[in-house]
């Protein structure tokens, strides 16, 4: 019985993954709004009620790839981490790692930076996974003697809280002022990459690599990274 559970949980899997590829193929050739679950099962020879048995809707199936690309390039940035180094190279690292992933994934990439998919809305469920750069960075931040390259105006009250909440969610213990350099620096990464996938930086910054490594170091010592 637990032998015959395990061929067919594994033989799941498998055919799940094989929805999930085919999904992620239909999302670079017609876009994510255009993912059609009739479409998948035409691929892969399944009837569609079958493939409802995995997936019961489109927005399901949208989910189950949002998370695995959030999960991909949390991975990246995280296996990019190396404690040994000082915390500026652990910082430009992460970014490197971070980058490196959106171009060899740009569709995937886009699913998750791109145009919000109309009539869909992400669920909880993707809030951890999407968090995982963001905590890479807070982690070398949090390890650093923070000396910021200038004071600049305080945040207000009310930015103050904000910081306050996401240094709180964030499992940091972060002053509002570093919370919201770190949230400018962290949005700035995804913008760049954003910038450089979408075909903004022609005819400036391309070939964007040194600009992102220059951009990458400046906004480390904008945080007060050393």
């Amino acid at each position: 019985m637990n032998a015959s559970r395990t061929a067919r949980d594994r033989a799941r899997a498998e055919l799940t993954m094989e929805i999930k590829n085919a999904a992620r193929r239909q999302c670079g050739e017609v876009g994510a709004d255009a993912l059609s679950l009739r479409a998948v099962a035409r691929e892969l020879g399944m009837v569609s009620s079958a493939l409802y048995r995995y997936f019961p809707s489109r927005d399901h199936l949208l989910t189950a790839l949002i998370i695995d690309a959030y999960n991909a390039i949390g991975e990246a940035a995280e296996a990019a981490e190396d404690e040994t180094l000082p915390p500026i190279e652990r910082w430009c690292a992460i970014w490197d790692a971070t980058r490196a992933w959106a171009k060899a994934h740009p569709h995937e990439y886009a699913l998750i930076y791109g145009s919000p998919i109309p009539g869909y809305q992400a669920p909880q469920d993707t809030t951890a996974p999407a968090s995982r750069v963001a905590l890479a960075l807070v982690r070398v931040v949090a390890s650093a003697e923070l000396k910021p390259a200038f004071d600049g105006t305080p945040p207000s009250p009310a930015l103050s809280r904000q910081a306050s909440a996401l240094a709180t969610a964030l499992e940091t213990e972060l002053e509002p002022a570093d919370a919201c350099r770190l949230t400018i620096a962290w949005t700035q990464l995804f913008g760049m990459i954003s910038f450089e996938l979408f075909g903004q930086y022609v005819g400036s910054m391309d070939p964007a690599d040194e600009f992102f490594a220059y951009s990458a170091r400046q906004l480390a010592e904008f945080i007060g990274i050393r």
